[in-house]
């Protein structure tokens, strides 16, 4: 039943939005919500591999072009198998080898499991095993070989794809991981603390906490809390978040501040930043500042800021593919398009050469992405640095999956030339 509902979704539909409404109407009984939504996710994710082994099922035999099927295919394929069907071969996906299983299964079940064989030596079969467009590959090898992945982090990342991260939790106060996990407890929220950090797997929803409503943790993927580290604000400084969405980034970066300086957080779409007033003033934050930007033209600088030409620090955590995301939003791959990146790398240049001018003399800009493409990552700082030579790169790196149970991020650090004296 909620597989066929949200089939029914129109296209665009974000199935995190959508299950947050439509679920308690949908699955009345709560215990039941997080395997349902654990399953319906991994069929979201796995709909082309479903979509394959059922092909490959009706071909009857296994010489099949799986790039020049993958070129042809589309997300609304998976429409035309019945629902035994798709739960068949997500069981299989699942489990390729189930103890008992009725004998008219017998040939599906040795399909899968040769299949699963094949994908050590076919990228094809590799990548769609692992709820991923075959003609991804070649872009998922280059970042492998940026990243320098051995093959074991190469299958580990393939892996990670259909399987959702953890809640991950920030703290915005001075509370110790231990404290907070004792708290959260109390109140009924099943945490883990481990090296990573601290996160929440069950029990009563976060919002409902002490700690939360209190303003004292926030929910934060590990990969977004690390890339906020790398934004070395100190108290008393000016920085600016120019693509600030609701504000997680932005009190991540406003809490190391304590409320010395001053912080601009400026977005596109005004309820975003409505909502980033409401967290800022529950974590008692009162240094931020947020207004609406377009990115049209350059920034003019507030007058604190003018005095001192520009910024101490400048974020951009640009638009983008959103690729870094697909395992908390497995629909979310099905939408990703050479075209449409290509269009976000353009909008990408558009933000960056109208922020730049706002970083001060010595200053320091931070590029970032949720993104494991290179045309939104490497490239993108390859350009940057070419077209504005008073700047320098410091570091950039890939950040999270599949070195942590996390997104996957991308983060590129430079400097501005001093002034000369």
């Amino acid at each position: 039943m909620i597989w066929q509902a949200w089939q029914a979704q129109p296209a665009g539909t974000h199935l995190d939005r959508w299950l947050s409404a439509n679920l308690a109407k949908l699955v009345p009984a709560p215990g039941a919500h997080a395997a349902l939504v654990t399953r319906l996710q991994k069929a979201v994710a796995y709909q082309q591999l479903i979509c394959a082994l059922a092909h490959q099922f009706e071909a009857g035999h296994a010489n099949i072009d799986w790039l020049a099927w993958d070129a042809k295919w589309t997300p609304e394929q998976v429409t035309r198998l019945s629902a035994s069907q798709i739960e068949q071969w997500l069981d299989l996906r699942l489990n390729p080898e189930p103890a008992q299983a009725a004998p008219e299964l017998a040939k599906k079940i040795q399909l899968a499991q040769s299949f699963r064989a094949g994908t050590e030596s076919n990228p094809s079969l590799f990548a769609l095993w692992h709820g991923l467009r075959p003609g991804w590959m070649a872009a998922i090898s280059k970042r492998a070989e940026l990243s320098g992945w051995s093959k074991a982090q190469l299958n580990a990342f393939a892996a990670a794809q259909a399987l959702p991260p953890p809640l991950w939790l920030r703290l915005q106060s001075d509370m110790t991981p231990e404290q907070a996990k004792t708290s959260l407890e109390q109140d009924g929220v099943l945490v883990e603390l481990s090296e990573q950090g601290l996160c929440a797997h069950g029990g009563k929803s976060i919002k409902l906490s002490q700690l939360h409503k209190a303003g004292a943790l926030e929910v934060q993927d590990l990969a977004s809390q690390c890339l906020s580290g790398r934004v070395e604000v100190r108290p008393g400084q000016k920085a600016w978040d120019v693509c600030a969405g609701a504000g997680g980034k932005t009190l991540a970066i406003g809490a190391g501040m304590h409320n010395k300086g001053m912080l601009l957080a400026t977005d596109i779409h005004e309820r975003k930043l409505q909502e980033l007033k409401r967290r800022a003033k529950r974590a008692g934050l009162y240094n931020i500042r947020s207004f609406v930007w377009s990115a049209d033209a350059p920034l003019a600088l507030p007058k604190e800021v003018a005095q001192q030409q520009g910024f101490d620090w400048v974020l951009v955590d640009a638009p983008c593919s959103a690729s870094g995301t697909w395992r908390r939003n497995p629909e979310a791959r099905w939408r990703y398009t050479t075209a449409d990146t290509e269009e976000l790398v353009q909008l990408q240049r558009k933000i960056v050469s109208n922020a730049l001018p706002a970083v001060r003399p010595g200053g320091s800009f931070v590029y970032a992405t949720c993104s494991w493409d290179e045309r939104e990552n490497e490239q993108q700082v390859a350009w940057l640095l070419t077209q504005y030579p008073d700047f320098s790169l410091v570091s950039q790196s890939l950040l999270g999956c599949p070195d942590m149970d996390s997104d996957t991020m991308f983060v590129a650090v430079f400097r501005k030339m001093p002034t000369a004296s």
